[in-house]
């Protein structure tokens, strides 16, 4: 074997705009050709964004040496292929991960729902009625039973989402995988969607006519409202920047008239 001869190596993809990150391996046709990986069910990853290749690990041009490469690639995304959402590696040896298979399955239950909607069974044989009268039977049902949700207490729900956010936390995965600047953005994008729903059904501050709003702004500003930690009263509204303006939690105030 050259210097120039073609080579086996072990690579991770990143994109310079997202965290998303890739693993494989490689044999190249020639030596050091050009090659970001062959995406299929993330390719959009690539399109959207910019790849960049990191060669991990060189192994000899040999069939040890490319089973060696796919052992060690195993290794690598199997901690994660199923838990980190900024993992876009869909197979791991001959495994295929949850959320291929949820997709298949979702893919799956579309096809069957498309030909009891056409054929008016199922599900889709019921009117109205029948559906809202099915759902109350079911709720019921668990109620007597304690079954699902309904099975357990408040406390046993509240600790299984600590145990759960507890795990979430630990793995670094779901909201806890967002940097502070994404977790601000997804913050500001879910308000947007929030103002948009609102309007566009008229419920809550949308659903009050012009007076309306008059009067309850006229209510708001005659309440005043004491900051518990220095004493200042003013309406709720100036109250939050005082204290915002001086790093005081917001919560520590009481209404005075």
């Amino acid at each position: 074997m050259t210097s120039q001869s073609p080579r086996i190596y072990l690579y991770k993809i990143t994109f310079e705009e997202v965290p998303y990150y890739y693993y494989g391996v490689h044999k190249e046709r020639k030596y050091n050709e050009y090659y970001m990986g062959s995406p299929v069910t993330h390719k959009w990853c690539w399109e959207l964004y910019a790849p960049q290749k990191q060669i991990l690990q060189f192994f000899d041009f040999t069939d040890e040496g490319w089973l060696e490469a796919n052992l060690i690639e195993d290794r690598l995304i199997k901690p994660f292929y199923n838990t980190d959402k900024w993992c876009l590696n869909e197979h791991c040896g001959a495994r295929i991960s949850l959320k291929v298979l949820r997709e298949t399955g979702k893919r799956m239950g579309k096809i069957n729902g498309k030909k009891h909607r056409e054929n008016g069974t199922g599900f889709f044989s019921l009117s109205t009625e029948q559906k809202i009268e099915n759902g109350k039977k079911r709720g019921n049902e668990r109620k007597i039973e304690k079954n699902g949700v309904c099975g357990r207490s408040p406390e046993k729900m509240s600790e299984d989402g600590k145990k759960g956010g507890q795990k979430a936390k630990e793995l670094g995965v779901g909201v806890h995988s967002f940097t502070l600047e994404q977790k601000k953005e997804a913050g500001r994008k879910g308000g947007k969607r929030s103002v948009i729903k609102n309007k566009e059904s008229k419920i809550g501050i949308f659903s009050l006519t012009q007076e309306q709003l008059s009067e309850n702004a006229k209510k708001a500003n005659s309440q005043k409202w004491m900051c518990l930690e220095t004493g200042y009263i003013t309406n709720a509204g100036a109250l939050s920047k005082y204290q915002k303006a001086r790093n005081i939690d917001t919560s520590k105030r009481v209404r005075v008239s």
